[in-house]
Parts: structure tokens; C-alpha cells; sequence
């Protein structure tokens, strides 16, 4: 009894093309690569990495023992750009392969709404960082930032105290503990 149907199959050629080019032209690279500053190619997050982003100021020297002490008793290690000099431009070190590119979390000090530290949690949030804002001012968060939850704490030893225990439960949170 003959059979009404037929095996079929693709076929598939490459012709007259160089594969390797083709594909170099036209496979988008893991992530886009910045022109300002570098970054790596494949991610590298260190996952007991938090970052600090803040201004320059003796005055958030306090500010930044009781953020470096939340992360501390969660086991991260926290670190600012000042605490590194790796590279010959400050934005180098403080994106890549030292600070946000490689921080698992990076909390930024909106206080005085310093514009350094909103290019910097600009960036943290395009790299898909886990951003937590802090402030002494709720004023000092901007329009486009409002919708994000933040911590505001008081520049005294009892507002400083609040805020260790309060970034220390937010990191806890993201980390899953």
C-alpha cells in the first residue's frame, strides 16, 4: 500500500557570505559600551560589594561610618571613591572595575542634591545596579526620583543610629536574608 505523504526537510546555506564578519556586523555586543568612561565587557558584580555615593565633604564622613556600618553587619564590604585610586580619571574609578560596575548595591546620598551623585545613581540604574537613596532633605529628591522609595535620617548620632538600622533591613531585603 503506498503512502500519501512525503518526509521533507530545511535546508539551510551560507553563500558567498564571510559568516564570521557577518555575524561581528550584526550580533549586538552583550551590553552597550559607554563613551565617557569604560566599562567590561560581561559584568563582573561582586556580590559583597556595596557602593557609596556621596559628596566630597568632611561633613558626610559620619554620614558615610554608619552606611559603611549597615553594610558592615550584613557582611558587605562598602567602599567610596576616595577610599580607591586605581585610575588617572576619578569617573573611571568610580564606575569601573572598582565602584558601581562591580557593587552589588550602591546607596547615594541625595543630600544637597549634589549633581555628581545623581550622574552616578544615573548610572547605577542603567547598569541595573540596586539603588538606595538616602537624604537628609526629602526636598533634595528630584521629580523624576520620587517614585523610588528613600531613607531620610537626621546629621545627628540618634538620626545617623536610624539610619544604619534602616539601610541594614533595605539590604537585607535585597539580598534575600
Amino acid at each position: 500500500m503506498p503512502h500519501d505523504f512525503e518526509f521533507s526537510r530545511n535546508h539551510w546555506a551560507v553563500e558567498d557570505v564571510d559568516l564570521y564578519r557577518f555575524l561581528l556586523r550584526n550580533v549586538r555586543p552583550r551590553r552597550q559600551r559607554p563613551s565617557v568612561f569604560e566599562i567590561t565587557e560581561h559584568e563582573s558584580i561582586e556580590t559583597t560589594l556595596a557602593s557609596a555615593m556621596m559628596p566630597f565633604d568632611a561633613a558626610f564622613n559620619v554620614v558615610y561610618a554608619s552606611v559603611r556600618e549597615a553594610a558592615d553587619n550584613v557582611g558587605l564590604r562598602c567602599l567610596r571613591a576616595d577610599d580607591i585610586w586605581e585610575n588617572n580619571e576619578i569617573i573611571q574609578d568610580v564606575v569601573s572595575p572598582s565602584l558601581i560596575d562591580r557593587s552589588r548595591i550602591v546607596i547615594c546620598d541625595c543630600t544637597g542634591r549634589n549633581p555628581n551623585v545623581f550622574y552616578e545613581a544615573g548610572i547605577a540604574h542603567t547598569l541595573g545596579r540596586d539603588a538606595i537613596l538616602i537624604t537628609q532633605s526629602e526636598h533634595d529628591i528630584p521629580f523624576d526620583l520620587r517614585h523610588l522609595r528613600y531613607v531620610k535620617y537626621l546629621n545627628n548620632a540618634e538620626g545617623r543610629a536610624s539610619l544604619t538600622q534602616a539601610l541594614q533591613s533595605r539590604i537585607q531585603t535585597l539580598l534575600g536574608h
